[in-house]
């Protein structure tokens, strides 16, 4: 008598691995297709003259606690370290120069008046208007679901959107503020407009009540970089089908035209890719999933002997307004915002840009602004095509209708960084609330 069918996640990245995880815990043990031969999806680490290479994010939000917990339990409590938040200063390229962010700035919400006032990134008008705003009132419109850049425009005006929302934006969603979706990319900005009517009231208040909390690191990731945890989740997923899922249906997944038997399903693969499943299924939630967009992206670390570099590397790095832009989005440098990351005799910059820059490109906007003429020890590229989900307006009543859809059937799970927040917290967080569905059903 053959065994009764067990679940099957589609995708081997971090959700996937998430939601494996858990059901084993729970005692169940699925089967995740993964049609990469590696495991991890963008999460992707390598080691080179001793310098921790990070191919896809380099770290995590310490605030939201899903990866912290998964990590623990996995018994990497150890591994984890912090930012190096005292030598913490971003810079904005403008007119050719680095100009480093004003202290107490949260993105583009302002909490301290001298430092803003001293800078030269920002002109008089725009300063003036971001005073006026600390005493903006809750009003009509408030809470309602717009663009970035008309809510960061109504409230410290269009310079902010072009110096500070944009250049934030590219860097860590590569997406474009005209388009994004407040309300599902920046919620609790959308929160304290609605309470507070002023982001600088809203911040400030945020503030005092976390007084007591700590604080701490506004980053954290692993020593060894974050390959460290797909490499500790991989023991707990022992079965692994390697092959393209091209179908699905109740009670089953075809992977490369074969039908394996599934309790449930997991979807933790791009919503394009999800959306192709369950056309067949249901036409309207694969509409729904297909309209969520998607930016390509790619990452070049460039590695350099450190006698050669001629920088001091006062910084975590910079960020290049499209104002200003060539083909360079943004810069970490890697050895300043981590510790054990770099060796003294290197230094790693770590670019973004969109997907198809020239990687020759990139380093003469490198040496351009920051004014040396070394030539990398080594390169290291890796390429995202469609890997970045898009939050545009309207994606929370687009979210809310898939869910109403998902009620039909309910063997059928989403899970990734398409739905509700693209960084890795919430990615385990999505995994983990699949496999508890599936586990007490």
């Amino acid at each position: 008598m053959s065994s009764s069918p067990k679940p099957v996640i589609v995708g081997g990245g971090i959700s996937g691995l998430s939601a494996a995880y858990y059901l084993g815990k729970a005692g169940i043990t699925p089967t995740v297709v993964e049609r990469e031969p590696r495991l991890g999806g963008v999460i992707t680490t390598e080691v080179v003259d001793g310098c921790v290479i990070e191919g896809g994010p380099d770290s995590f939000l310490a605030a939201k606690p899903a990866a912290l917990e998964l990590i623990g339990e996995l018994g990497l409590a150890g591994e984890v370290i912090a930012s190096n938040d005292d030598r913490r200063v971003t810079y904005i390229l403008k007119g050719g120069r680095l100009v480093p962010l004003p202290d107490g700035l949260m993105m583009m919400v302002p909490t301290k008046v001298l430092p803003v006032a001293a800078s030269s990134l920002l002109g008089w008008g725009t300063k003036i208007k971001m005073g006026l705003e600390y005493f903006r009132k809750p009003g009509e419109g408030s809470g309602r679901d717009r663009s970035v850049a008309d809510f960061v425009r109504e409230h410290y005006g269009q310079e902010t959107v072009d110096y500070l929302a944009e250049p934030l934006l590219a860097g860590v969603y590569g997406g474009d503020p005209d388009r994004l979706s407040i309300v599902s990319t920046l919620p609790r900005f959308a929160e304290m407009e609605e309470r507070y009517g002023s982001l600088t009231r809203g911040v400030l208040a945020a503030r005092r009540q976390s007084a007591n909390g700590g604080g701490g690191a506004l980053f954290k990731t692993l020593k060894g970089g974050l390959g460290q945890l797909v490499e500790a989740l991989r023991p707990f997923v022992p079965n692994v089908r390697q092959g393209e899922a091209d179908a699905l249906r109740a009670g089953g997944v075809r992977v490369d035209g074969q039908w394996v038997e599934a309790s449930h399903i997991v979807l933790a693969c791009p919503a394009p890719a999800a959306a192709k499943l369950v056309s067949s299924l249901d036409a309207r939630l694969a509409e729904l999933l297909a309209g969520i967009e998607y930016a390509s992206s790619m990452t070049v670390a460039f590695g350099y002997r450190r006698e050669e570099l001629r920088h001091p590397l006062n910084g975590f790095g910079f960020l290049v307004p499209k104002r200003e832009r060539r083909s360079l989005v943004a810069c970490t440098w890697v050895g300043t915002k981590f510790p054990f990351r770099v060796p003294d005799t290197h230094a790693v910059l770590r670019c973004f840009a969109q997907d198809g820059a020239e990687v020759e490109a990139l380093h003469d906007d490198l040496q351009r602004i920051m004014g040396f003429q070394a030539r990398p020890a080594f390169t290291r590229v890796s390429r995202w095509p469609r890997s970045m989900a898009q939050y545009t307006v309207g994606h929370g009543a687009r979210i809310q209708e898939i869910r109403e859809r998902l009620k039909a059937h309910p063997w059928l799970h989403l899970a990734g960084n398409a739905y509700e927040g693209i960084g890795i917290p919430d990615c385990i967080r999505l995994g983990r609330e699949a496999a508890h569905r599936i586990a007490t059903r």
